[in-house]
């Protein structure tokens, strides 16, 4: 049924490449891949093909978080000031957990374009801290990608180590994801599938946002703790499965990194800790990480089920089907396929 599902929304989606994985009780029970990775070529889609995950690297920060808060080495209701010098006096007091759940009310550092100004990251770190805020410390949930530049720096500080090596080592390490990497499409990373979109970031001519093209990503440094891994289904379960079998960080941390931050009218925002909180009820709830349009997975605690799908077509949004699919599994006996 999984696979009967999936293949049909390939066809449907026009995604070229794909990859699955259902955890089901702490146990990989579907792990399954498809298509191409690289078109042009027509090379396969294989298990060891890494599709990079965008902004469900997020999640990998929250729980580096977690692991440094268990360390001593960070406390979330600490201002980001205790860890970070030369900040905008209006940046001083926002709490590191505002920044994992985008409530700083920070401006962006980035635009459509790519970082403010068109220049060096230097560059647009200056432009962003001359910006005024854009809403006040934790009235509202706002997406941009300071506040996770921010806590590169911040980890980094408090680790005594670059973020890229501080996952590798804490939690790729610990799980077992022996080929994940961070990286973007002008690095050279073996097995890395080709990523494409229909739809161009500046049509050239007319219907020209209807025809496979490739997509570039490009990942300066020190935004990759919001966007910059490389990885496969199969490794992603095997993380999700260290982390709620209480290999990366206990479980009372768990559960404190996917409940939703407060907003100062005290109802609930739209992110936990490096984690989109969906709209389920308190008697079924859910996360997630969604990344560029093409990788997601959404854990449902309470059945402890996750199911994660990577794809290399942007636009593929499989946060939208991956309900369908985790209805084949949710309150039902598991039989592997």
């Amino acid at each position: 049924m999984a696979r009967q599902s999936i293949q049909r929304t390939m066809k449907e989606a026009r995604i070229p490449g794909l990859q699955i994985a259902v955890v089901k009780d702490g146990h990989v029970v579907l792990l399954e891949h498809y298509g191409l990775a690289n078109v042009e070529n027509r090379i396969p889609v294989t298990a060891a093909t890494l599709f990079p995950i965008n902004s469900a690297t997020k999640s990998f920060t929250g729980v580096a978080l977690m692991q440094l808060a268990e360390a001593g080495q960070v406390a979330l209701d600490a201002p980001i000031s205790r860890y970070l010098d030369g900040l905008p006096d209006t940046w001083r007091g926002i709490r590191v957990r505002q920044l994992l759940a985008h409530t700083s009310g920070l401006p962006n550092i980035v635009d459509r374009q790519g970082l403010i100004g068109g220049g060096t990251e230097q560059q647009a770190w200056a432009a962003v801290a001359a910006l005024p805020m854009d809403a006040p410390t934790g009235d509202t949930f706002a997406y941009n990608q300071t506040n996770y530049a921010l806590l590169a720096r911040l980890i980094t500080r408090q680790a005594s180590m670059p973020y890229p090596q501080y996952v590798a080592e804490h939690q790729f390490k610990v799980a077992g994801m022996r080929t994940s990497v961070f990286g973007d499409s002008y690095d050279l990373v073996p097995n890395a599938a080709t990523i494409y979109s229909y739809s161009r970031r500046r049509p050239l001519v007319e219907g020209d946002d209807d025809r496979l093209a490739h997509w570039i990503d490009d990942l300066p440094p020190g935004l990759r703790t919001g966007g910059g891994i490389q990885t496969t289904a199969g490794q992603l379960a095997d993380w999700i499965i260290a982390l709620t079998d209480g290999r990366l960080i206990t479980p009372a941390s768990v559960q404190a990194m996917w409940t939703p931050e407060k907003l100062n009218s005290g109802a609930d925002g739209r992110w936990a800790a490096g984690w989109p909180v969906l709209g389920a009820s308190p008697e079924d709830p859910q996360v997630a990480a969604i990344g560029g349009g093409r990788a997601a997975f959404i854990v449902y605690p309470k059945e402890r089920l996750a199911v994660i799908v990577l794809t290399n077509l942007v636009g593929a949004s499989p946060e939208g089907f991956i309900p369908d699919i985790a209805a084949l599994y949710r309150s039902a006996p598991v039989v592997k396929e």
